[in-house]
């Protein structure tokens, strides 16, 4: 018997030989390996049998090369992605809230129905409330001390923000255009405080004193209270020919903008843990405050879209202009103010020729705020036109105010730049 079997194993190979080896030695491996040890002629016939899984294993790696391949090309795919969605994410970061209120724009114009809803239940006022307990929630105990040094440059601010910048409004109420509520919003807009965040953002940006601007901004919007409802009646309402209701007016900003930043200003007090985290989440907060803000331009352009669309493009686009006008004759009234007092008092040793002082003054200073105008439209209750009008190009002018601080700060973080990029 091991004389037949040696025969056959020494016997040349037939053209059927490697299929038979292949089924009959692949599927049983252990079967041939006590038999190489004890006979050398099936350690070669073995050699020889090894062939099949050798071509087995030869095609792995052209497999192997295949699936690197690719992993190379979903690597290279998703190193594209990253690369245009990291620009991306940073262009809608750094202009979160300029996006947020232009999407209100567009989402009230297309889909006026829901914003209607949330007019019916009154989301726009308790969307203000919201942003000023939040405001109150960031002010710290340090920010207004820290500002002590510079309160030169802080009553100047407050002269501007509350009394030069709203004369201005007599100027705008002149302008004959249809619709006159596009005059109207524009000329209270100009009686309102600053900004409740963005000027406090730009300044920080830009590496201005933040407190100082900080304390401009809540000093401005607790005495705004007082001051824009006699700057309306005295500015704009004379032009129109209608009585500001000043108590009511007075006892709806203390219901929608002192009530809730005192409260915010309780919270942090009163939890240590709930100001940590507002700390450290400030970035967080500014951002649920832009959410909450573009609820107004939503909610104002769905109620008003069918007037909008009687609106001659060409004229909201007057509209636009002079808001943009607005924006930049404030920027240019606080520039010079700010530099001929640093000129009359002392020069480059005055307190007003500080970089980051008169940062904080200019970026301030000249800008209006939002929430403050729709709730004192809101107040009016259609004393000076269709309220939805009144408010769309006041949110242009806020859109465009924002914008040009925005280019005017990064054109100043660039020319710092240079000359450390030149060394």
């Amino acid at each position: 018997m091991a004389g037949t079997i040696q025969t056959l194993m020494l016997a040349p190979p037939s053209p059927q030989t490697p299929r038979l080896l292949f089924r009959h030695w692949a599927p049983s491996p252990p079967a041939v390996r006590p038999r190489s040890c004890s006979n050398p002629s099936l350690s070669f016939n073995h050699s020889c049998s090894v062939r099949v899984p050798t071509i087995i294993r030869a095609c792995k790696p052209s497999n192997q090369a295949g699936g690197s391949g690719n992993e190379a090309a979903r690597s290279s795919d998703s190193a594209k992605e990253a690369g245009w969605r990291k620009p991306l994410l940073s262009f809608v970061g750094n202009n979160f809230l300029p996006l947020a209120l232009v999407g209100g724009v567009v989402l009230g114009l297309a889909n006026p129905s829901l914003g209607c809803l949330a007019d019916r239940y009154k989301l726009s006022k308790f969307s203000t409330f919201v942003i000023f307990i939040i405001s109150g929630m960031t002010l710290r105990n340090g920010d207004i001390g820290a500002a002590a040094e510079a309160w030169p440059v802080g009553v100047l601010g407050l002269f501007s923000i509350l009394i030069f910048t709203p004369c201005f409004s007599r100027a705008i109420v002149q302008i004959h255009l249809q619709p006159q509520e596009f005059v109207s919003g524009l000329a209270i807009f100009c009686c309102m405080p600053t900004t409740l965040s963005s000027g406090v953002a730009l300044t920080q940006l830009a590496g201005g004193n933040s407190a100082l601007a900080l304390a401009m901004t809540v000093i401005s919007s607790l005495l705004g209270i007082l001051m824009v409802p006699f700057s309306i009646a005295k500015y704009v309402a004379t032009g129109v020919g209608v009585t500001v209701p000043t108590k009511e007016l007075f006892r709806s900003l203390v219901t929608t903008l002192l009530i809730p930043l005192i409260l915010g200003k309780i919270f942090r007090e009163s939890f240590k843990g709930l100001a940590d985290f507002v700390d450290q989440n400030r970035r967080l907060f500014s951002r649920i405050s832009a959410v909450l803000l573009s609820l107004v331009p939503w909610i104002q352009v769905s109620r008003s879209r069918s007037l909008l669309l009687m609106v001659k493009p060409a004229v909201f686009l007057v509209a636009v202009g002079m808001g943009i006008i607005l924006h930049l004759v404030l920027l240019a009234f606080n520039a010079i103010s700010i530099n001929s007092l640093a000129a009359l008092s002392g020069g480059d040793q005055s307190v007003f020729s500080k970089k980051e002082n008169a940062t904080a003054f200019l970026l301030v200073a000249s800008q209006k705020t939002l929430p403050v105008l729709v709730a004192v439209v809101e107040q009016l209750g259609g004393a000076f036109g269709e309220s939805g009008l009144l408010v769309l190009p006041c949110v242009a002018a806020h859109l465009v105010q924002i914008i040009i601080d925005s280019v005017l700060v990064n054109g100043w973080l660039r020319k710092d730049a240079a000359p450390k990029t030149s060394r």
